[in-house]
């Protein structure tokens, strides 16, 4: 591990970072809100400054970067984001949090978990754009976002952008990986431009599309509105952010080879999304009949909420149409199985990702079929392309740790909390980035000011830990890893 190299290049990072606080100082001024300057301004100054001194104490030959090692970028994506989140909560401090709410709130933002301390919605609109763009950065990765516009990274951006965006297969689409994220880059903001144009044609002031599409396309959650979707009272609106989060979390990928191919049946050709399709259309109608038989009410407007809290959890954006956490027994009972299934590789969604699902269950099946068949050769294939036996198996041991974590986490913060139900739902909504949780303290319309703060403590770090999808946490927990590092630094 070459500190320096790491110094640079999270230096690098906190420079731009700077520059990206920015924008919200312009909302204020258009709003004439002048004492939302300085918060901004403030934060601006500190990472811009910071990262000015850590590039110039460890000055490096400008092509160097590019000689970056797997496990440093690992470090750096995981230092990044860390720094991300300490500057990204400065703001939060000038508003009267204290630092670990204003840390709980930055980061549930960048890592689009959705999950609120704010106990009142009394604040200024740059502020409430602050928290949606900090979704929308962290929706598709600051990292993908450098690479796609820095060309220090033209070359070690390889090694960051699969760090960041770790997946089942490492996936790029086109022959130089700064065109990838930059290709991703331009799905992602047509994408959330379309949606605020459309919010804006179905009645939603101008300002709360701008800021519910950026919190919509980041699969994040949070929005201007006290009661979320639900708050705008229009199935207009709600289907308009039903078809956006379900593409927020379908694969950017295969969203950019459609319009490539300009063919809207390359979806289907996907195993991942025909299962990711499938299965959100069957957990919707089963809660649905739920509700239904439970409630008795319009059946299409239990389908309309039905299909949009699936949507909103498989995709772990976290918006909420209707108080879920005052449905029935098995309706909740779906939606907590829902939390753990996950959206697609290689989109702005949490979890565990369908992708990793299938060979899970594809392992399975040929681990029972060598009992009756002990001789022969079964390779596990994804969308008619064997995947590695080593991939195989990482993707095992992920499923694996992300049980185990999130175990250690819902028994540590239930007996924190004393309450088993909310240990339970908030372990899963912090490591699965989801937000919102079926209890009625952290529920959809209720916030997560009241929870203990060493709970909120293991929240953030799970959040962390969910956004990069356990391998740099898990990476750093390697004595090796450390090994390695010392050796290089003598």
């Amino acid at each position: 591990m070459r500190l320096n190299y790491i110094a640079n290049a999270v230096g690098l990072v906190m420079t731009y970072i700077g520059l990206v606080i920015l924008l919200p100082i312009a909302v204020a001024l258009i709003y004439g809100d002048y004492k939302s300057v300085l918060p901004f301004l403030c934060a601006s100054i500190i990472s811009s400054g910071l990262g000015f001194i850590f590039r110039k104490a460890v000055p490096l030959a400008p092509d160097s970067l590019n000689d970056i090692k797997k496990a440093e970028a690992l470090f750096i994506v995981g230092c990044a984001w860390v720094v991300f989140g300490i500057i990204a909560s400065i703001p939060y401090l000038f508003y009267g949090f204290s630092p670990i709410n204003a840390l709980f709130e930055a980061v549930s933002g960048i890592t689009t978990t959705g999950a609120t301390i704010f106990t009142h919605f009394d604040y200024p609109n740059a502020l409430f754009f602050w928290r949606a763009f900090t979704q929308w950065l962290g929706g598709l990765g600051i990292i993908v976002l450098f690479i796609a516009i820095l060309p220090q990274f033209a070359v070690a951006g390889r090694q960051m952008f699969f760090a960041e965006t770790p997946g089942p297969t490492e996936e790029k689409f086109t022959p130089r990986i700064r065109n990838t994220a930059s290709a991703l880059w331009s799905v992602y903001a047509g994408l959330t431009l379309a949606e605020i144009v459309l919010l804006m044609w179905a009645g939603m002031p101008g300002f709360d599309a701008l800021c519910n599409s950026l919190s919509t396309l980041s699969a994040g959650g949070f929005s201007p509105n006290p009661d979320s979707i639900a708050g705008y009272h229009s199935n207009c609106i709600n289907w308009i952010v039903i078809f956006f989060m379900f593409f927020a979390g379908a694969s950017f990928n295969l969203q950019y080879k459609v319009i490539n191919q300009k063919n809207p049946f390359t979806l289907f050709k996907s195993e991942e999304f025909r299962t990711y399709f499938v299965t959100v259309f069957v957990m919707a109608l089963l809660i649905t009949c739920s509700v239904w038989i439970n409630n008795n009410t319009a059946i299409f407007q239990n389908f309309t909420d039905s299909l949009f809290q699936v949507i909103s959890i498989t995709t772990s954006t976290g918006f909420a149409s209707v108080d879920f956490a005052q449905w029935n027994y098995t309706s909740k009972l779906l939606l907590f199985i829902v939390m753990f299934t996950g959206s697609c590789a290689s989109s702005a969604g949490g979890g565990i990702k369908m992708a990793r699902w299938i060979v899970v269950f594809k392992s399975m099946k040929s681990e029972l079929a060598k009992i009756l068949h002990p001789n022969a050769v079964f390779n596990i294939k994804l969308d008619g392309k064997t995947v590695a036996p080593e991939v195989t198996r990482q993707i095992i041991v992920f499923v694996f740790f992300f049980f185990i974590i999130f175990a250690a986490t819902a028994i540590l913060m239930s007996i924190i909390e004393q309450n088993s139900a909310i240990g339970l739902s908030v372990a899963i909504s912090s490591l699965g980035n989801i937000g919102p949780t079926l209890a009625a303290a952290t529920g959809p319309f209720a916030n997560f000011d009241g929870l203990h703060t060493l709970t909120k403590i293991i929240y953030i770090i799970n959040m962390f830990v969910g956004r990069l999808e356990l391998i740099p946490f898990l990476v750093l927990l390697q004595p090796e890893f450390w090994a390695k590092r010392s050796e290089n630094v003598s």
